[in-house]
């Protein structure tokens, strides 16, 4: 795991080898262990390394490939380099890195090396000799890639404070962005919250030639594979399911540094620990948060587990005293606004400080397996498909009729939807702050379409070919979990220079389970047929205790401990032009008042882009 950052000029008027080095040195947390350089007078590359594979100096990046035409930075893992490897029969490797690997491949098929490869990346390289830069993201957008572009340059790196580094670029605020953040929580594809800074598609990669960038999207989601297999056999499905998410383990202990896990208890994180003692030789390293607040707190859960599978397991207490000292920290960590990811700071910085590098999580097994309630609340409405035809004026009427609490308004939405499709509903479902309460609390008008319903309207026809269940699950990997869950992941464990490993967003894996029935993946208990598929590798007080999630007590400590903290950036953000001061402030006199109508997640998140704002100078 690693930060990447490269240029290509088109002027020749920048000065590559000081910029490219700003760049990196902003990203210097992502790879402490060294630094890289390769430049010419057109292009520059640049590269921080974490090493987890070969930790030979001889696999410090950036690598040539041995005619010396090819040059490559890379950012991830290839999980199955030894079996690409094998592939590439009279290649004189020097090293034994991953890396080479990759480079190797695409110096002997090209483009067409990105099918072979099965993990995490972002990667770039550069071709000497026919002057094309290309980049390439993973099919999931595990690791990310932003760009620039102007007259003068083609500017990427694995961060948004790695492009700005560069100080070719204005750090402005990109208003629909911060609109975006403010409803979802995270900034969606394909902006981002600065002008001009984009994000790179999962599965997309850019050639850049003769001055000029093309996109190409190698890999969708939406493409219905070729899944030959006997779904009427219950048992087998869960056998197959079984088999995918061991396999999806397995790869990801692939490592020349100790690793651990993240544990909080749950289903997900419990059955990617049990399958790490299953297939893996030593034992695991668990880490667990637990609170004071008992009804926030899951270590009890995750200590059931840790002694099931005899892990090493280290539990953090967080009290509020210490949790203000680690919020300033994993807030100057944020490189793109989030209103969730503290948690996940906190753990990787205790794995880290344990002395590993790579821990496993358990992120992602709610969107695959129909882990949350709007699951089963897309299966109602579509009961009632034959009203969004005939009944548009009933449906107004009857939206009209309800009250403007917060889950008035989400069903006013949903009765609104030109259609009963997920592409409408799932908007709802995700939507932390409602469009009514966005223009009250802000001078915006209401009315524009967001980026996450956008990018829902232009997923093609093919969506409706899967299972119901599987619509839901592809708009999800499309929201929240690209640009929340994997992002936050990314950024606040690479921030104490930890590599996290998500076996549930193995490609695998997710193209089988999409293609389920959903007779059979349909959630009678929480994610039913994760934990059949897994035949009772998790105890029944984990599988059947009421779902919690992995959450911080912010609504006790914001009206108690964090009060002052709150308070001061509201106040700061409410003088902002874009603000209704008086609203905002009553708002959270409200919260502080304890109405039930007001969560504690709509004051949070204006607390955080006010933080994130100024800690990047950004007008």
């Amino acid at each position: 795991m690693c930060g990447i950052a490269g240029i290509v000029s088109f002027t020749r008027n920048i000065d590559l080898s000081t910029t490219v080095r700003r760049m990196t040195d902003a990203m210097s947390h992502r790879g402490p262990n060294a630094d890289g350089f390769y430049t010419n007078d057109t292009i520059a590359l640049g590269h921080r390394r974490l090493s987890i594979i070969d930790l030979s100096t001889a696999a410090n990046q950036p690598i040539a490939d041995h005619s010396g035409r090819y040059q490559i930075i890379f950012n991830g893992e290839i999980y199955n380099f030894q079996d690409v490897k094998k592939m590439l029969t009279g290649y004189p490797f020097s090293t034994n890195s991953d890396t080479e690997v990759l480079l190797a491949a695409y110096s002997k098929w090209g483009v067409d090396c990105l099918p072979y490869l099965k993990g995490m990346f972002a990667f770039a390289i550069w071709d000497t000799r026919e002057q094309v830069m290309f980049i390439a993201r993973d099919r999931m957008g595990v690791k990310p890639v932003y760009y620039y572009v102007n007259d003068s340059a083609f500017l990427f790196a694995s961060e948004i404070r790695g492009v700005l580094a560069s100080g070719l670029m204005p750090a402005r605020a990109n208003t629909s962005a911060i609109q975006e953040f403010l409803s979802y929580q995270s900034v969606g594809f394909p902006e981002s919250a600065i002008q001009g800074i984009q994000q790179l598609e999962a599965g997309s990669s850019i050639t850049i030639r003769n001055h000029r960038y093309s996109i190409k999207k190698y890999w969708d989601i939406t493409s219905k594979p070729s899944v030959e297999f006997d779904f009427g056999d219950r048992l087998k499905v869960q056998q197959q399911v079984r088999q995918l998410l061991r396999q999806a383990v397995e790869r990801r202990l692939v490592s020349d540094v100790p690793l651990g896990a993240f544990l909080s208890g749950g289903i997900d994180s419990s059955a990617v620990v049990g399958l790490m003692a299953e297939v893996g030789a030593s034992r695991p390293n668990t880490f667990t948060v637990g609170f004071e607040e008992k009804q926030f707190d899951e270590s009890g859960y995750a200590n059931i587990i840790s002694r099931k599978f005899n892990t090493q397991h280290n539990q953090v207490l967080l009290k509020p005293a210490v949790f203000l000292d680690e919020l300033t920290n994993a807030l100057n960590a944020m490189d793109t606004p989030s209103g969730d990811g503290v948690n996940t700071y906190v753990v990787s910085k205790a794995i880290k400080q344990s002395g590993l590098t790579v821990a496993l999580s358990g992120v992602g097994g709610d969107e695959l397996f129909a882990g949350y309630p709007f699951f089963k609340q897309y299966l109602q409405l579509k009961k009632y498909e034959s009203l969004w035809k005939p009944s548009k004026f009933l449906r107004r009427g009857a939206a009209l009729a309800l009250g403007n609490s917060n889950k008035a308004l989400r069903i006013k939405q949903l009765l609104n939807a030109p259609a009963s499709s997920i592409r409408y509903f799932y908007p709802e479902f995700r939507r932390i702050i409602s469009p009514q309460l966005l223009t009250s609390l802000t001078r915006w008008e209401k009315g524009q379409a967001t980026l996450l319903e956008k990018q829902l309207s232009l997923l093609p026809p093919s969506l409706e070919q899967f299972p119901l269940l599987s619509q839901v699950s592809i708009a999800e990997y499309t929201g929240y979990t690209q640009h929340t869950l994997l992002k936050d992941t990314d950024q606040f464990s690479m921030a104490v220079s930890l590599e996290a490993r998500e076996p549930f967003f193995d490609h695998d894996l997710i193209e089988f389970v999409l293609a389920i029935p959903d007779h059979i993946k349909f959630p009678d208990y929480p994610k039913r047929l994760l934990v059949e598929s897994l035949q009772g590798l998790l105890p029944d007080d984990v599988v059947h205790r009421k779902k919690q999630g992995f959450l911080f007590p912010w609504s006790v400590w914001m009206k108690k401990e964090l009060r002052s903290f709150c308070e001061k950036h509201l106040q700061r953000i409410a003088q902002r032009e874009f603000i209704n001061e008086k609203n905002l402030m009553a708002y959270w006199q409200r919260f502080l008042n304890n109405d039930n109508t007001v969560r504690w997640m709509e004051i949070w998140l204006f607390v955080i882009l006010e933080y994130w704002l100024e800690k990047n100078s950004i007008d």
